[in-house]
């Protein structure tokens, strides 16, 4: 970037950008709100807002001065190791085209030894006000932000990381947001049509009222997994949600109303009915995965899928912001350059996904399989197969280039295969 900045002026240019990155005082938020008051409108020209997607990434990172680096769950490499992790918010738009999705909130989350240790918080630049904040903490914080902000809202979708925790789901409803989240196998809840038991009468000469909601020994929760178990084979359809690489993706699912149970012996009223999603594929022998939501009763059990498969956009962005635009490539240490560094990607980002959405959704034809899914940068004017053999538009890498040049806005017709004019 220094040389094609400054070819004759390359070495100061150079530690000029990394100042710019790891040092110059520029607020992240604020230009995170900048990407979005450019991007959102050019995507909800092809559909409204349906989802805002919760969820953390990681870093894996060697040694212990990097900001907020310990030993935790790094999903990149799918087990407990060295890594940083930041969580984050994105707004996705139109199920039925995908037209993309938009990270607009980054935090990276601190462990409590981080928080603890005075020395290396002020070594990291770690600010003042930064206290310790599980993940799903954070999560609410920047959904509370988003919708004092009055950005268009949509159904909150998150995995069992967060799903599985009573008070992120307890912070949503009571914020007015619908959800669908993970939940783990394990979770309680009372069976279909099944409610806690009444708090008994009072007993004469016995103290206050109860008021409590009761149990019993023939009268128990049960785990999701049971609840599976125990459906008939009527309840369980085959859906299809979406185009795969190789095939269509359909699986077999069935959704009840129930009433989680988390701590209802200590509530007054039970908890209201919500929709247990549940996966079966055909091949397993049990089922794999579980949600809870709050979507409408009406709802039917496609749409309840689609909703609840929505959310794998968040792991193509993480691709593609990790693949293509270097998100996990940062190699400083300090609280304010991780920050800056992942807002100037999802800047980028941001500039690719708008340019996509300059023209309108084409049709990929259905027998035109990819190795690896198309990636929503590519303009949607590159959609069509290839006209010649020396550009294949399933690499982003060459439509990368031509944006490196800031070319795209001039492009005559298709850019893998049209005259560049300048």
């Amino acid at each position: 970037m220094a040389a094609r900045l400054a070819p004759d002026n390359v070495g100061p240019t150079h530690q000029s950008l990394h100042h710019l990155v790891a040092d110059a005082p520029w607020n992240d938020e604020q230009m995170l709100a900048e990407v979005r008051r450019e991007v959102l409108p050019a995507m909800q020209k092809h559909g409204p807002v349906v989802a805002w997607i919760v969820d953390d990434t990681g870093f894996p990172k060697q040694g212990k001065h990097s900001v907020g680096v310990a030993r935790q769950y790094c999903g990149q490499i799918g087990k407990h190791d060295n890594c940083q992790a930041a969580v984050s918010l994105s707004v996705s738009l139109s199920i039925a085209t995908a037209t993309g999705s938009l990270p607009i909130a980054w935090r990276l989350y601190l462990p409590e030894l981080w928080c603890q240790d005075s020395a290396r918080r002020q070594r990291a630049g770690v600010p003042e006000g930064i206290e310790f904040q599980t993940k799903p903490e954070i999560a609410v914080q920047q959904i509370r932000k988003a919708l004092e902000q009055q950005m268009a809202a949509g159904v909150v979708l998150a995995d069992a990381g967060y799903g599985k925790g009573t008070p992120f789901r307890a912070a949503l409803t009571q914020l007015g947001l619908s959800y669908m989240v993970g939940i783990e196998s394990s979770t309680t809840v009372w069976e279909p049509g099944q409610q806690p038991l009444p708090a008994p009468p009072r007993q004469p000469g016995r103290g206050a009222t109860p008021k409590r909601l009761q149990r019993s020994v023939d009268h128990r929760l049960v785990a999701v997994k049971q609840v599976a178990l125990g459906l008939p084979s009527s309840v369980w359809n085959n859906i299809a949600w979406r185009p795969g690489s190789q095939a269509i993706l359909r699986s077999r699912f069935a959704a009840v109303r129930v009433r989680p149970a988390h701590r209802d012996e200590k509530r007054t009223v039970p908890h209201v009915e919500q929709w247990l999603l549940i996966e079966w594929p055909k091949e397993e022998s049990e089922s794999t995965k579980y949600w809870l939501s709050t979507l409408p009763i009406r709802s039917s059990l496609k749409s309840l899928v689609k909703i609840a498969k929505h959310r794998w956009i968040i792991e193509r962005d993480y691709e593609e912001l990790k693949q293509e635009l270097g998100l996990g490539l940062y190699e400083g240490r300090n609280w304010r350059g991780f920050h800056h560094y992942a807002t100037l990607c999802i800047a980028a980002y941001g500039f690719l996904i708008s340019e996509r959405n300059r023209s309108p959704p084409q049709s990929v034809p259905a027998n035109w399989n990819y190795p690896r899914p198309l990636s929503r940068i590519a303009s949607a004017r590159a959609v069509a197969p290839p006209s010649c053999g020396r550009h294949d538009p399933r690499s982003i890498a060459t439509l990368r280039r031509l944006i490196a040049g800031f070319l795209i806005r001039q492009l005559p017709r298709c850019p893998f295969c049209g005259v560049l004019r300048l």
